[in-house]
């Protein structure tokens, strides 16, 4: 059921939305991500205590009948399954240029990863610390401001393992914002390496590149987790893969491959109900988890060989 990862550039830009109670959030963030690839993001209405999971997506009106079909079929598989989902209203509206733009500048603030990195909009005015390194973002269409908690944790990660070595390689997978590997650059890796399959990510990480005077050192390429070569000469000090479970578990081979021998793999954008799943198909390959954090439904972790 998975979408085509080329967005239609002349179809308007949507918010797909599956309103639900709080308990139905899982269900609705995993009907998303596996119909859209993207990491949904959540809105609970205090007034009425019910949660927005949704996804911005670029669709043509031709197709906005089949996506609500689809949806109200995978969240009648969901009840099947025992998950509490209702209401489970889907809701697909146009959004106007301005108010993506704005919603950013409304809920995207500055945030500090430990003493070392500070990561904050274009607009803000945060002035950073004695010894920060600043990492400038305008998100645009893309995933990842450090906001949410799997990108929060690769972040500290990123920052963490930089600690250990004196100049460690990166690879971002599934780079969104550019954010990873921005972030990587600014603490001193190289070479840093990032791609993603969505050609509106490469765009804006290149941009978000630019802006933070390391086009040099990130170079983001167009690319396929599913697609990469099974072996590479290619290997990094720490390897970022923020995917969804089915991804980090079906190419596991794959993204281990590119991970250096005595390298550190971050795993991240899985729900912590399939995060044990995740766990002990990485357990198969001889990886064992050093560190993990779960944030609401979310769980990440930092894994090392055996």
């Amino acid at each position: 059921m998975a979408r085509s990862s080329v967005k239609s550039k002349s179809a308007p830009l949507r918010q797909i939305a599956i309103v639900t109670r709080p308990e139905g959030e899982d269900a609705a963030v995993a009907v998303l991500k596996r119909e859209f690839g993207q990491q949904p993001g959540i809105y609970t209405e205090a007034a009425t205590g019910l949660s927005t999971v949704s996804v911005y997506w670029s669709l043509p009106v031709a197709e906005t009948v089949e996506t609500r079909a689809l949806l109200r079929e995978a969240l009648i598989e969901a009840r099947e399954e025992g998950h509490e989902i209702d209401p489970g209203r889907i809701s697909i509206r146009t959004v106007p240029p301005q108010d993506w733009s704005e919603s950013w500048k409304r809920h995207f603030k500055p945030i500090e990863i430990g003493p070392t990195l500070l990561v904050k909009p274009t607009w803000s005015r945060r002035v950073p610390k004695k010894g920060q390194q600043v990492v400038l973002l305008d998100p645009g269409l893309s995933f990842g401001t450090g906001q949410h908690a799997t990108t929060n944790f690769c972040l500290s990660q990123v920052a963490a393992l930089r600690r250990t070595a004196d100049r460690p390689s990166l690879m971002d997978m599934g780079t969104g914002t550019g954010i990873l590997a921005i972030a990587a650059a600014k603490l001193g890796y190289g070479p840093v390496e990032a791609f993603d399959f969505d050609p509106d990510c490469v765009r804006i990480t290149a941009e978000n590149a630019r802006l933070n005077d390391v086009a040099e050192t990130v170079r983001p390429k167009l690319a396929d987790v599913t697609r990469l070569p099974a072996r590479t000469r290619d290997r990094f000090d720490v390897v970022c893969a923020n995917l969804i479970s089915d991804l980090l578990i079906a190419h596991r081979h794959r993204i281990l491959a590119r991970v250096k021998p005595g390298g550190s793999l971050v795993l991240a954008g899985i729900l912590a109900t399939q995060f044990n799943e995740v766990a002990a198909a990485y357990a198969t390959e001889g990886w064992r988890m050093v560190r993990a954090k779960t944030d609401r439904e979310w769980r990440s972790g930092l894994f090392r060989e055996r």
